[in-house]
């Protein structure tokens, strides 16, 4: 008989920011391992269950599970009939042995066994699993696969045995129907009791009627929402609630917060918390980012994305007068302001400038020197871009903001939030009277930081945010410390996308071998190796996937990127590679394309000689027409090319597709006329340096 199944382990409080997970694994998992047991009979996990999590439990509601597994058919290979069986057809001790091992009787054994291909094979059928011993091992099987961060190692009540799980673990339940399932693990045997809220629940233990009950029972009876993803909406909708009744404010956007507060109560009362106004003389991202990272508050802004001086605060308790959790975080918030003001102010009394020696004390690597010496490097990188994009006064503004960009690092507020470097730059500067370009560059030239980020506001800030992404990627390559597998300490990819996205997206008309070599002789002699190939190959190699997740195939990027553009120039090409394609005549071109480079790969492999094709040397009608065409079509599309227009450059190209097709019908191309040969692979040569400027368009060929 089918029923739904409940499985419930509670625990001590679990890591909010693994809780999510953690609760998607452990049912997941158990699903997945009964199913395979064939105790499940959906199909597919998602139908087939409900996943649970909140800070003290890990549960899971599986539907339609079986008591018993259905017996299967058991095909067991034993050996050669010649070792298996005697002169006289009987079982050999050989086999007896085996059937014996096996647990089959001797005297029942000639009714399962049976012959094959010279081997005996042993029929019989296995028994069902029971839920009970199904769920014993299941429950073994997924614990062991959780993505457990740090495990606890704790002892049972029993003062002698140990275990080990992510928290200590107080109570299973296990319930198929109303029915218990006898079961232990983690020391823990199967019932039907649980906890509910620490203070809100209305009975210390909660008796779950069956499984279907459980969400139920818990909310009304215990005052937890059990659904990690009931409890984040929930949160969410009282978060725009209270906003709104407040006016003209809205709460910070950010999932991460979201989740882990949703990780950190089991039943959301949102209320409303108020800080000194004089606080708001702080930059409003060291505010944010205290109240966020150390409260988990979620602050407020107006309209115009300014911080008020109100935020929310996502309680764990509803009493009926809030004002002693509000005033108590109120009290608690203030000193925590308090001291991003205090940084503030401090800082403020020793210029950006005055730091820029101190950088030199901290170790950038311990094979390529101080940051310090980091930056002179970026420096001078930034400084040869800037003069490449913009002249003198871009590569001065350039080398200006490059030296800054580093010193903020030295400050009390960036020692206490790391993740403020570059903004308190950026207001430190403003402070010290730099120019807003040198301001926001400090802060811009760590962008993009992440997939979907801004890029730098300004030209300056793209010279700097290049220039420090190419020293640290020609540094690292040049010493060896490349990535491998998944491992990326130094976080090279994320620098060689931002190199790419900015080139791209900006954009930036400077090509990436140059750039590279720009950044490698920043470096002094010997100090790295010469890795400009193996970087450039690394970058492209990040284009390949960066292109791809833009939607292009395979086949287009590479017809683009065999011809060595620059980086700002391939989404022009690749468009106008996507508009080709998309001509009727595009195949048979692409096609011919691809006979042409063969043909002439084949001849120059031979030496052959062919300098200019000469109409008057060619004989045939098609390879005077395919001339002539040519001729005709090549002055429109250079035209189009000069212009940028790569879309009309390519379609030009399609007249060509009947002279093309008479040509290599009636044409023999390696003919023994020196003359004649070496006139008609001029023309192909022709024909293919026109039409691949763009891009190799054999590579579009089937």
């Amino acid at each position: 008989m089918m029923k739904n199944l409940l499985v419930e382990l509670f625990v001590e409080e679990l890591p909010p920011k693994s809780l999510r997970k953690l609760g998607e694994a452990f049912g997941s998992e158990l699903a997945r391992s009964l199913m395979l047991k064939g105790l499940v009979a959906a199909p597919d996990i998602g139908q087939s269950c409900t996943m649970f999590a909140s800070p003290r439990r890990l549960a899971v509601l599986i539907r339609n599970v079986r008591e018993k597994a259905e017996d299967t058919l058991e095909e067991i290979k034993l050996m050669p009939i010649k070792i298996g069986l005697d002169s006289e057809g009987k079982p050999a001790p050989a086999l007896l042995k085996k059937l014996a091992s096996l647990g089959v009787d001797e005297e029942i054994a000639p009714t399962l066994i049976r012959e094959k291909d010279e081997t005996l094979f042993l029929d019989r059928t296995k028994a069902g699993a029971t839920l009970a011993e199904g769920l014993q091992e299941a429950l073994a099987e997924a614990i062991a696969k959780l993505p457990i961060p740090k495990v606890m190692t704790y002892q049972l009540e029993d003062g002698w045995e140990s275990v080990k799980f992510v928290r200590p673990v107080h109570g299973l339940v296990a319930l198929h129907g109303a029915e218990i399932v006898p079961v232990s693990i983690l020391g823990m045997t199967s019932g039907r009791k649980t906890r509910g809220h620490r203070f809100e629940a209305k009975r210390d233990f909660i008796e779950i009627d069956d499984a279907d009950s459980y969400e139920n029972q818990m909310e009304n009876e215990g005052a937890v929402t059990p659904s990690f993803e009931k409890r984040r909406d929930e949160i969410l909708r009282q978060l725009n609630e209270a906003a709104s009744k407040l006016g003209g404010v809205k709460p910070v956007e950010d999932e991460a917060l979201l989740d882990e507060v949703a990780a950190l109560v089991e039943r959301p009362n949102v209320l409303v918390g108020k800080f000194d106004r004089t606080f708001l003389e702080v930059p409003q991202e060291c505010l944010i980012l205290t109240m966020k990272a150390n409260q988990k508050y979620f602050p407020l802004l107006d309209s115009h994305g300014k911080l008020t001086d109100r935020f929310l605060i996502v309680s764990n308790i509803r009493p009926s007068d809030p004002s002693a959790v509000t005033g108590g975080n109120e009290r608690v918030v203030r000193p925590r302001l308090a001291d991003a003001k205090f940084f503030f102010d401090q800082d403020r009394k020793k210029p950006l400038d005055s730091r820029i020696m101190g950088l030199s004390r901290i170790v950038y690597h311990n094979r390529l020197g101080s940051l310090g010496e980091r930056v002179e490097r970026v420096q001078a990188i930034a400084r040869a871009i800037g003069l490449q994009l913009g002249g003198e006064t871009l590569a001065r503004q350039a080398d200006q903001a490059a030296l800054l960009s580093k010193a903020d690092l030295t400050t009390d507020m960036v020692g206490e939030f790391p993740e403020l470097q570059g903004i308190m730059g950026r207001y430190y500067a403003l402070h010290d009277g730099h120019s807003p370009e040198i301001a926001f560059a400090i802060e811009d030239h760590y962008r993009p930081r992440f997939s979907g980020d801004e890029l730098p506001r300004n030209q300056v800030g793209i010279c700097v945010a290049l220039a420090d992404k190419l020293e640290a990627l020609c540094g690292m390559f040049g010493i060896g410390q490349t990535p491998t597998g998944d491992k990326d300490p130094f976080a090279l990819r994320r620098h060689a996308l931002g190199v790419i996205r900015i080139l791209i997206e900006t954009p930036v008309p400077l090509p990436l071998n140059q750039l590279v070599n720009t950044a490698f002789s920043a470096f002094p002699r010997g100090l790295i190796g010469d890795a400009h190939t193996d970087l450039e190959s690394f970058i492209i190699e990040r284009l390949r996937g960066y292109l791809r997740e833009a939607g292009y195939g395979h086949d287009e990027v590479e017809s683009v990127l065999f011809m060595g553009p620059r980086l700002d120039d391939v989404p022009n090409r690749l468009s106008a590679v996507r508009s080709f394609s998309a001509l009727p005549a595009a195949a048979s071109l692409a096609a011919a394309n691809k006979r042409v480079v063969n043909i002439l790969k084949q001849a120059e492999a031979k030496g052959e000689s062919f300098v200019n094709a000469d109409r008057a040397d060619l004989a045939e009608p098609a390879e005077l027409a395919l001339f002539d065409a040519l001729s005709a079509v090549s002055p429109t599309a250079e035209a189009y090319f000069k212009q940028g227009d790569y879309s009309e450059y390519l379609k030009a190209f399609a007249v060509l597709k009947e002279p093309v097709d008479s040509f290599f019908d009636n044409v023999m191309v390696m003919t023994e006329d020196d003359r004649l040969r070496q006139n008609r692979l001029a023309l192909l040569r022709d024909l293919r340096s026109a039409m691949n400027k763009v891009a190799d368009i054999s590579r579009l060929a089937s």
